[in-house]
């Protein structure tokens, strides 16, 4: 295992991580989780990502649990979570959902706590931008957030790079806790905010990432390339949303290309795909989700293909995907 400082942080992240959206209670329960958890973090994975929304809490309760089974020390081991979207959907819920106001923030901080059993959270995200609160507000409420010892470091999820430079400049201005990372969504079909959009950050505040959906929610497995498989993600109903995507004519057929490439590697395109993210000197940790133990050993083993994809390689690569990436 490979391991990166995250952003100017001392921190210093697994290159590989393992998170929990839609897998944990959804697909994983406990046990699983544990079995999960403690195969990645016998190959040297020390990060663990979850997010309040996720299962609406219960992806933090399988989560907790599986940790105080495992029984690890805490320095050992990073967690974290996100807040925006909230638990509650119906009544009264002005102040509950779709916000990064310091109400909302400071219960859903106790709220995870509570779900996961932990004194404190190493990393906490903003997991959307809110328009609707001033980004002063949010970055004092995250700062106090640290400041109570709830948690360590603070950041974004997929905000645009005018935010997360205005949350970084009132941070400075008073002398606050600065938001450290960011959580894009990143793959060899969506590229532009991590190469483009944020890279006068990289150098300018130091920005860190750990980066979701490596595998573009299965479709960089080639398991979508003769339609919808029984059991996959995206035959469940609460991934409808995903079909089109990963049902893409073009980007199959591109992902049928870098097959071959693999299997010249010696490996899957899956480890291909995983892989090629960690040659980004941008990304801190490459986050992968799991269902099933030999998923995650296929995908852990991405790091042997790290090696052999040289510059002649990643232009071949590039030269079948950049042309569909957004």
């Amino acid at each position: 295992m490979h391991y990166n400082r995250l952003g100017r942080a001392g921190l210093k992240v697994s290159a590989l991580s393992l998170g929990s959206w839609v897998t944990y209670h959804n697909q994983v329960n406990a046990d699983a989780a544990v079995e999960l958890m403690a195969a990645a973090f016998d190959a040297g994975v020390n990060f663990f990502d979850n997010a309040e929304v996720y299962a609406k809490g219960q992806s933090e309760v399988v989560m907790g649990e599986a940790l105080k089974r495992l029984g690890w020390p805490r320095l050992n081991y990073i967690v974290s979570t996100k807040f925006f979207w909230g638990l509650e959907r119906e009544g009264n819920t002005v102040n509950r959902q779709d916000t990064l106001n310091r109400k909302y923030l400071m219960q859903a901080m106790d709220g995870s706590l509570k779900r996961f059993g932990l004194d404190f959270i190493d990393l906490i995200y903003c997991h959307r931008p809110d328009p609707h609160t001033p980004i002063e507000e949010t970055v004092w409420a995250m700062h106090n957030l640290i400041e109570q010892g709830k948690a360590l470091y603070w950041g974004t999820s997929e905000w645009p790079a005018a935010d997360i430079r205005a949350a970084y400049e009132i941070a400075e201005r008073h002398h606050l806790h600065k938001p450290l990372m960011e959580q894009p969504q990143y793959h060899l079909f969506h590229r532009q905010r991590v190469e483009q959009e944020y890279a006068r950050l990289y150098e300018d505040i130091g920005l860190g990432l750990t980066t979701w959906s490596p595998l573009a929610s299965g479709l960089l497995t080639g398991k979508y390339r003769q339609g919808v498989p029984a059991g996959s993600r995206g035959a469940m109903e609460s991934m409808a949303f995903l079909r089109e995507q990963l049902l893409d004519e073009k980007r199959n057929a591109a992902v049928g290309e870098l097959e071959g490439i693999a299997r010249e590697l010696g490996g899957s395109v899956a480890q291909l795909a995983i892989a090629a993210l960690t040659l980004n000197p941008r990304v801190s940790t490459v986050i992968l989700g799991a269902s099933q133990r030999r998923q995650l050993d296929e995908n852990l083993g991405a790091l042997a293909l790290r090696e052999r994809l040289t510059p002649a390689v990643m232009a071949r690569v590039d030269a079948i995907t950049r042309p569909l990436a957004a």
